[in-house]
């Protein structure tokens, strides 16, 4: 019960952190703790971004680093991975919204939160739905540290795995890549960043003022042409 408490208390204070106030709920009884929010809002049909809108040229941006589950996973597996779990809650408690406010000076052509798709579904739904080609630089994504080796060690979570034979056809991995990066990138993650599509001049004015507002900023690949696949790693 004083698990259950603190999880509560966790969840009522990022509501009110978002500005956003609980007004029900409901309890199932189970073997196991879950805990979940619903979240009902209004946006101006003006100030929508969607996954889709993206177009040939346009930057690619990440806010976080990636990495959450396979820390999370090798933390309930009992590894000494303190560093790493204690950045990975940080970024996982920090809500998007300086990012988002950030945007709001910006023409935006696409954008989407990296939760459990990992990077490479949500990018996958940008460029289905965009009609293009998303490009991902492998060298340019930002991870937590010691997020790598626990891959090279061995460590991965089911969503990866899943992920990776779900999205096969649609995923071209050029040569030479690094598996350890490759395995990343079709994860899931927990209250990942956002990533953004934006046109290539636009790119430099958005990420200073993201890194104005103290929000880690990633450019990490471009949208083309859609060719054969829709997700392009590099």
């Amino acid at each position: 019960m004083e698990i259950l408490g603190e999880i509560l208390r966790g969840g009522i204070e990022k509501a009110r952190e978002a500005g956003v106030v609980v007004v029900g709920g409901h309890t199932v009884v189970d073997e196991e703790i879950k805990f979940g929010m619903a979240v009902t809002g209004v946006v101006h049909p003006d100030r929508i971004w969607r996954n889709v809108g993206a177009r040939p040229g346009d930057v690619l941006v990440l806010t976080k680093p990636l990495g959450t589950a396979l820390i999370t996973t090798a933390a309930k597996r009992g590894d000494d991975v303190a560093a790493a779990l204690a950045a990975a809650i940080v970024s996982m408690t920090t809500l998007n919204r300086a990012a988002a406010t950030a945007l709001r000076e910006f023409d935006v052509h696409a954008c989407t939160d990296v939760t459990g798709f990992g990077l490479v579904g949500h990018a996958r739904n940008i460029a289905r739905s965009s009609g293009v080609t998303v490009r991902v630089d492998l060298l340019a994504l930002p991870v937590f540290p010691g997020a790598l080796d626990l891959v090279r060690a061995g460590v991965v979570s089911g969503a990866s795995a899943r992920g990776r034979k779900a999205m096969q056809d649609d995923v071209k991995i050029q040569g030479g890549a690094d598996d350890a990066l490759v395995r990343l990138v079709f994860d899931a993650e927990t209250s990942g960043g956002l990533l953004i599509a934006v046109g290539e001049r636009e790119a430099p004015a958005l990420e200073r003022e993201l890194r104005a507002r103290e929000v880690p900023v990633h450019r990490i690949g471009a949208c083309a042409p859609k060719s054969g696949t829709p997700i392009e790693l590099a």
